[in-house]
């Protein structure tokens, strides 16, 4: 503008063009200014106002505006308000323009540049404080027993370890694991029967660095930012040999055919940097990976001058013991755990709800003579899979685990009174055809609930799964049980025990283990444990045999495979049907 446009008419010439483009025609304009309207159009077309840019009208009344406030003589508080939220834009489009030349987005937010200064955060860092804190959580939490297998760790390469039954050493080698993971870099494999038992020792360590540093680790396998790197492997880790780090076996008593996949996982940590850790509860003096825990696995590969004694009893290892044949060996049974400082059991409780084998196979680390047992070890090892790479169609942590296929259900209910044996539940999803298995899906255990809660259980299940068959032993407190699940189950199968009954649910399950029709998860040992504890017993009389678990006819023990049974009933003896089929009420 010149400067006779400048003096004369500024203000007019500003307005005139905001109007303008405002979208004000030319005649309105100039009354409402007093102006000409041949005036009018040759600023118009003397400054090109029908070529400015979107950005450039804003400008322009953005400066028009700011100008009028600035030469205010008597300003208010919403004044420099205004100036202050008008100068921001007119900083704001200046960005613009500079990212229209430049093309970089930090022209846009000068936050950027400072973003990219810091330092990036690593994927599941902890930092400095947070290895400080899950050290002094990990050496605070422990018990006695697990001070020992510290020490251990530091000075054999090799432990094996014979435990009783949930007194903490999975969640115990988790935090060991990880800890000394962040502190020195080394890898970490962890190994199981199957997938989803070895996931534990994940489970574990995301929830001890969640509650411990708020961070949560992700990945899987998780690769920490000194670059170890922990795998969880179930069955598959036969094809994993190219993985190397410190190796944990989880239940290994339970691992079929232990031999030749310890071969290949020992393989992972041959080296003398890489430690190996071993433990599990007892299964049975049959398993072949009995000879690998008292040494004969060592002596069939030696000369007989060579061969060693390891003394495997309680006595010579519930301190812990350096053996000759470089394994350092521990026995910790439930007192044992007691006595290390363990105060999560209720001992005379636990006494009352397994009967005496159980509670020396699964408590005190007792091994099962099955040699004349009616489920052998060797047949129900048949049946353990790796389900998480077996059973595609299972989504386990969903509110329908197998959407709309059906289920059997089969419930062994506990007995009354706060000194009551379990009661135990199974859900089964049967086979449609003789060439397919039928699969435990869940299984669950209950102690301490009357009949109304353990009814409500099974109601539950009802609505997780599409229920088509449920099966009750109805003798004592079952009854009971069953007169609940009939409002919400009218078809519910009644078994009313007697000896053909128990051999009939018992001959059944025999022949389906026998041709490879029964399936359950690996990991789940305990229904391994169950069915391992029936025995053939003589009754009262003298004069029969029937079926039992420990403690003469008590039939409430073993209730998780008398639960199988239950459900598995529903088939009949001449396998699959169409429309399957059962008998309301057997006798």
């Amino acid at each position: 503008m010149d400067k006779t446009v400048e003096s004369d008419y500024r203000e007019h010439f500003v307005e005139a063009r905001t109007l303008y483009w405002m979208g004000w025609r030319a005649v309105r304009i100039c009354e409402r200014l007093g102006i000409s309207t041949q005036l009018f159009h040759a600023w118009k077309k003397r400054f090109n106002w029908d070529d400015a840019g979107p950005i450039q009208r804003v400008e322009s009344s953005l400066e028009a505006r700011m100008v009028r406030l600035i030469f205010k003589d008597e300003k208010e508080g919403k004044d420099f308000k205004e100036i202050d939220l008008l100068g921001r834009q007119i900083e704001r489009l200046a960005r613009v323009h500079k990212y229209s030349d430049t093309g970089r987005e930090s022209d846009l937010n000068p936050n950027i540049i400072e973003r990219n200064k810091a330092p990036r955060k690593a994927k599941n860092d902890i930092g400095e404080e947070g290895l400080e804190l899950i050290t002094s959580a990990f050496e605070e939490s422990l018990f006695d027993y697990q001070h020992a297998w510290k020490v251990a760790g530091l000075t054999h390469r090799i432990r094996n370890i014979l435990k009783s039954r949930q007194i903490g050493a999975t969640w115990y080698f988790a935090r060991e694991a990880i800890v000394d993971a962040f502190h020195t870099g080394k890898n970490k494999i962890f190994l199981s029967a199957s997938k989803a038992q070895a996931h534990i020792f994940r489970q574990y360590i995301v929830q001890f660095i969640k509650d411990t540093c708020d961070v949560e680790l992700k990945g899987d396998p998780l690769v920490l930012p000194n670059g170890a790197t922990l795998y969880f492997l179930g069955t598959n880790a036969r094809t994993a040999q190219g993985y190397h780090g410190d190796l944990y076996m989880d239940e290994y008593f339970w691992i079929h055919d232990f031999q030749q996949f310890r071969k290949v996982a020992s393989g992972m940590a041959m080296h003398k940097k890489w430690s190996q850790t071993y433990f599990s509860t007892p299964s049975a003096i049959t398993h072949d990976a009995h000879p690998f825990w008292t040494g004969d696995l060592f002596n069939r590969r030696r000369a007989k001058d060579k061969r060693i004694i390891v003394d495997t009893s309680h006595a010579a290892l519930a301190g812990g013991l350096a053996c000759e044949d470089g394994q350092w060996r521990q026995i910790v049974t439930i007192e044992d755990a007691m006595a290390g400082g363990c105060d999560l059991f209720d001992i005379d409780q636990l006494r009352l709800e397994f009967s005496d084998d159980e509670f020396a196979n699964l408590l005190m680390c007792q091994f099962v003579d099955d040699t004349h047992a009616v489920f052998p070890l060797v047949k129900l090892q048949q049946c353990m899979v790796d389900s998480w790479i077996a059973w595609r169609d299972l989504k386990p942590y969903t509110d329908r685990p197998l959407g709309n296929s059906p289920v059997w259900i089969g419930y062994d209910p506990s007995g009354s009174g706060e000194n009551s044996d379990g009661a135990g539940l199974a859900v089964i999803s049967p086979s449609k055809s003789v060439a397919k298995p039928h699969r435990v899906i869940e299984k669950i255990r209950l102690r301490g609930l009357d009949y109304e809660q353990q009814a409500e259980e099974i109601r539950k299940l009802t609505h997780r799964y599409n229920v088509e068959f449920i099966g009750i032993d109805s003798t004592g407190l079952g009854e009971a049980v069953a007169e609940l699940v009939e409002k919400f189950f009218p078809a519910v199968t009644r078994f009313h025990y007697s000896l053909d009954v128990k051999a009939r649910l018992v001959l059944k399950t025999q022949n389906l283990i026998d041709r490879g029709r029964l399936q359950f998860d690996s990991g789940d040992t305990d229904i391994a444990q169950s069915f391992m504890a029936i025995r053939r017993v003589m009754t009262d009389s003298q004069k029969n045999i029937t079926y039992a678990a420990g403690r003469g006819g008590d039939v409430g023990h073993s209730d998780i495979a008398w639960a199988i049974m239950h459900a598995l009933a529903n088939e009949p003896l001449e396998g699959p049907t169409q429309h399957g089929g059962s008998m309301m009420e057997i006798y």
